[in-house]
């Protein structure tokens, strides 16, 4: 046979009574939660899961409209240089367009920062 509960006052039959009127013979420390709070590392690892696949994403998206821009830009344009004239694809002719481009661009953040590192 066993002892009723200590802890609880009132009737059995009472769902309200929980004991809240008695002091509890539990411990005073709390309890160790049964799941793991997701800290930072989780956080972290989420993240980077999450910027993988956009990246991954990104990079399909890129190498579709290039595939595209190769296929639709494919007919031949004369390019007038300098010295010379060469009939050449016009996505050989954009690429080489955008290349320098970036290197100027390039060259004058180069130049820039040298210029600031010189003044401070």
């Amino acid at each position: 046979m066993t002892a009723p509960d200590p802890r609880t006052s009132g009737t059995p039959s009472d769902p309200l009574s929980v004991g809240l009127d008695r002091p509890s013979a539990a411990p005073a420390h709390d309890p160790v939660p049964t799941t793991q709070p997701s800290g930072p590392g989780r956080t972290r690892q989420a993240g980077r899961t999450i910027g993988r696949g956009l990246a991954l994403g990104l990079l399909i998206f890129v190498t579709v409209v290039l595939v595209l821009f190769v296929v639709f830009n494919g007919e031949t344009v004369p390019i007038s240089l300098v010295f010379i004239d060469v009939d050449a694809p016009l996505v050989v002719a954009l690429l080489i367009a955008a290349v320098l481009g970036a290197l100027v661009g390039w060259l004058l953040s180069l130049v820039l920062r040298t210029r600031r590192r010189h003044r401070s």
